[in-house]
């Protein structure tokens, strides 16, 4: 397995990875799914940035993806980021997505990020458990927060500082 610098084209695998969570769970609230070119606007902006668009490629396949982003708008949190990682389900229990955090906490690391923010639903006990693996900490808990198939979910809000 790899861990590289996301490309434009690989915008259709991601978009087949992260739209059945989208659609089928309450791993995210978002419940619009992503086309192949709102990813591929995605991974220019977050590299335009200066930011990490990440995949994991394994037998010549997308098996997940990381990302990070200024955690709220505005200089005083220009060192504090908010990321996202998904997997396809093939993935999981691989080690797979300890390895895309890992270069992604590098990589904000390198650029002066002291803070990584992960919002994890409350419904998502596996990435609440991956997340205090890695050393994301709880430090607060946004009771229904998020509406998705008519109903209200918490969110928990885990931190490391880098």
């Amino acid at each position: 397995m790899i861990i590289r610098s996301a490309e434009r084209g690989d915008a259709s695998r991601i978009a087949a990875i992260w739209n059945p969570m989208i659609r089928e769970t309450a791993v995210t609230f978002n419940a619009v799914e992503k086309s192949a070119t709102d990813i591929a606007e995605l991974i220019e902006a977050r590299q335009t940035a200066g930011h990490a668009f990440l995949v994991a490629v394994d037998q010549d396949d997308i098996r997940g993806f990381a990302t990070y982003n200024q955690f709220r708008a505005g200089i005083g949190y220009a060192r504090t980021m908010e990321h996202t990682v998904v997997l396809a389900p093939e993935a999981n229990r691989r080690g797979i997505g300890r390895a895309l955090m890992t270069a992604l906490e590098n990589h904000a690391r390198d650029r002066g990020v002291h803070s990584m923010f992960a919002g994890v639903s409350g419904e998502n006990p596996a990435g609440i458990t991956f997340h205090a693996a890695l050393g994301y900490v709880t430090v607060g808990v946004l009771p229904e927060v998020g509406f998705k198939f008519d109903r209200w979910m918490d969110l928990h809000l885990m931190q490391k500082q880098l």
